[in-house]
């Protein structure tokens, strides 16, 4: 056992795999940026034997190196770097971040106390606070980096209800039935959220939008008023900065203004669609996103950094202490002093992952600006994918997109919905473009979201004969 050890832990073992590794990650990065035709960017396997092929290769004796296992891995995912990549939103990663992954793996820092993350706790304050300023936010504004935006918003809303009741120390022996205000289009980890703090399905009060998926403001006193008349305190209204299914951006100037006048908190989840901020072009989406008490911005969406990485952004940064204000004392001393260097104090999280090291290296290799040219070429992409689809007869455009997500069908005299659910099942089968699919209020529609600064309107025109190509096979099987 004794010997096995050592071995895991041989460097010069790990010198020869890595500069292997290395090797292999360049050809597959090569391979996706040029990628032909008939190249495959999903290599499908259905559940039953993927399952299998796992399990069998889970029996087999301890490989003498972990190469021939990555490579096997890569074989059988999907392809995020191709540009016939046009799924779900999940960026291709910059280089550089591969290898501060590897970095922050080696380094395995906790976050909870100073001690243990000392430079992630320091990379946060610095990366949130210049995201912050981007936004708009004042000098008192703050944050700190969690793992994902459903986690950053459950603690967001966690705030607004910090700062509405005393339900963290007190609980709620009054049983006063707390509710949020959102559109209809949110993400459901919204929803989810709520639930989780125990105000239930009733809880979530669900605003309509209007023909572009926008949260229908006008109606907001109405539910509002609906809402006290039930006997529920409103604790937040959430705007969204790119609506998941979608992308629309709420407005959310209107939704500030609405919050102030009833002191209300107001959350916006900008996964997605906060970082137009970055464009002069596109910022006019986020206007009013400074007013907010809160901003959820993934950074590993729209700015190229690895899952997961979340920037929770507080306009007071005291907001963010009373959270999770409780006594930890192997931990800190005071529980009431505001110590951002203490990640714990503000976070769910105690133990989690350096991923601020990751966007550190962006910034400090690349410059904020190519985070400017990856939306204004995604988004103008979008825009380039709308004209197409506006001038071809054999397609319905679903709305005019605001960012880079946008949906679309094979119009049909018959039945669309089930004629674009087999082709997108037999799209994803054939595995040469990965598209996927959402239901609007007029039914299923294609979804795409262009996340590959390489792919170019030739993939685009591609695309388009692909799905008509399918479509064909499917109405020739009847």
């Amino acid at each position: 056992m004794a010997d096995t050890l050592e071995q895991a832990f041989d460097a010069e073992r790990f010198r020869s795999e890595g500069h292997q590794l290395i090797d292999m990650i360049s050809d597959y990065l090569a391979g996706a940026t040029a990628a032909q035709p008939g190249d495959r960017v999903m290599p499908w396997k259905a559940p039953e034997a993927q399952l299998a092929y796992w399990q069998d290769d889970f029996e087999q004796p301890v490989l003498q190196s972990a190469l021939s296992l990555f490579e096997d891995v890569m074989a059988n995912s999907v392809q995020i770097h191709q540009k016939r990549f046009m799924g779900h939103q999940t960026t291709p990663t910059l280089p550089v971040t591969i290898l501060s992954s590897a970095v922050a793996a080696l380094l395995n820092q906790g976050m909870g106390v100073y001690e243990m993350g000392m430079v992630g706790n320091t990379l946060e304050k610095i990366l949130t606070e210049d995201l912050a300023r981007l936004l708009g936010f004042g000098g008192e504004a703050s944050g700190f980096i969690t793992s994902g935006g459903s986690l950053g918003n459950l603690t967001a809303l966690l705030a607004a209800r910090a700062h509405s009741t005393e339900v963290w120390h007190k609980g709620n022996p009054e049983n006063r039935s707390l509710a949020v205000l959102v559109s209809e289009e949110a993400h459901y980890c919204v929803d989810r959220a709520a639930r989780i703090m125990g105000m239930g399905e009733e809880g979530v009060i669900k605003v309509p939008v209007n023909d572009a998926f926008q949260m229908r403001t006008d109606l907001l006193e109405e539910y509002l008023e609906k809402a006290k008349a039930d006997g529920k305190q409103i604790i937040c209204v959430i705007g969204c900065a790119g609506t998941t299914s979608t992308g629309s951006y709420d407005n959310l100037a209107e939704i500030a203004r609405f919050s102030q006048r009833h002191g209300i908190w107001f959350h916006v989840d900008g996964a997605h669609g906060a970082p137009a901020a970055w464009s002069p072009k596109y910022r006019h989406l986020v206007s009013g996103i400074e007013q907010a008490d809160s901003v959820v911005v993934d950074y590993h969406k729209m700015m190229m950094t690895p899952s997961l990485s979340t920037a929770l952004l507080f306009k007071r940064s005291g907001d963010a202490y009373k959270t999770f204000s409780q006594r930890a004392q192997y931990l800190w001393a005071e529980q009431e002093s505001e110590e951002w260097y203490n990640g714990g104090k503000r976070s769910f999280e105690c133990t989690k992952a350096m991923s601020a090291l990751n966007v550190y290296a962006i910034y400090r290799t690349h410059g904020r600006d190519v985070f400017r040219q990856n939306i204004e070429r995604l988004y103008g992409l979008a825009t380039e994918l709308a004209a197409i689809l506006r001038t071809d007869e054999a397609f319905e455009l679903a709305y005019e997109p605001a960012c880079n997500i946008v949906c679309f069908r094979l119009r049909a005299a018959d039945n669309p919905e089930q004629l674009n659910q087999a082709i997108r099942r037999l799209v994803v089968e054939d595995g040469r473009f990965y598209i996927v699919q959402t239901i609007l209020k007029s039914g299923f529609f294609l979804r795409v979201t262009l996340m590959n600064p390489f792919t170019t309107a030739t993939e685009l025109h591609e695309l388009l004969q692909h799905i008509q190509e399918k479509a064909a096979v499917v109405q020739a099987a009847g």
